[in-house]
């Protein structure tokens, strides 16, 4: 390519300027890409582990509830920024509903186990009632049970309803299991299921209380067995 030099030197002055202007715009986009060596690139939101951030967000809504535990306390406990937690999470709401999912399948699945595996409703409840005081005392996590102490001064009717509906859907299968049983003779036929399943679900919610105030696993079992000195008796419990 060739060169157009007026004698007044014009084309070199507009070389000049030209060669002037790429540097600058080289300088900006090196400044816009690059920036500084310390800094990393704008608009690069830094990875996470995504399944490590859930369970840091389980945690602190399983300690505080859901009410008091604001978007900081979550950006700060799960190390990530807002603009990450809502574009992998979607809103807090969104983001609890599926907390309350992980924590139902990893640490309150005792319930179901029991429904499923044990033969009469006494031994599913004695059972759950047993590993519930297990459960809610472990190390390495916040006592009690999340679905219920999560409710704590919710004034979020959306969440409060879901987490009443979980409690209730408890109650509703452990007076399903009751029924069956009165049917079969295991239990008398005057058993009021409904009271025995609330009472059940009044057990379950207040070792879970007991536990966030200090209960060991002995004194809850201790309850627990109590508990189900009340039940009615004909027939065999444990099938």
């Amino acid at each position: 390519m060739h060169s157009m030099v007026n004698d007044d030197g014009t084309a070199k002055a507009e070389g000049a300027a030209a060669a002037a202007t790429g540097k600058a715009v080289a300088t900006g986009r090196a400044t816009a890409t690059g920036g500084s060596k310390k800094g990393r690139p704008r608009g690069r939101p830094r990875s996470f582990d995504r399944e490590t951030a859930l369970e840091k967000a389980l945690l602190a809504f399983w300690e505080h509830g859901y009410e008091a535990t604001s978007v900081s306390d979550l950006t700060r406990v799960m190390d990530i920024g807002a603009p990450s937690l809502y574009a992998a999470f979607g809103d807090k709401r969104s983001l609890f509903e599926e907390v309350v999912h992980v924590y139902g399948t990893r640490y309150g699945s005792f319930t179901d186990r029991a429904l499923a595996e044990e033969p009469t409703a006494w031994s599913a409840v004695e059972r759950t009632l047993r590993e519930a005081a297990t459960a809610y005392t472990e190390p390495g996590h916040p006592h009690g049970c999340l679905v219920v102490h999560a409710a704590a001064n919710c004034s979020t009717p959306e969440v409060e309803q879901s987490l009443r509906d979980r409690r209730n859907a408890n109650i509703a299968a452990f007076e399903s299991r009751i029924r069956a049983d009165v049917a079969a003779g295991v239990l008398p036929p005057d058993t009021d299921s409904a009271a025995l399943a609330r009472h059940t679900g009044a057990m379950i919610q207040g070792m879970s209380q007991q536990a966030r105030d200090g209960a060991s696993r002995e004194e809850l079992e201790a309850v627990a067995e109590i508990a189900m000195s009340i039940w009615p008796r004909t027939g065999t419990h444990t099938g």
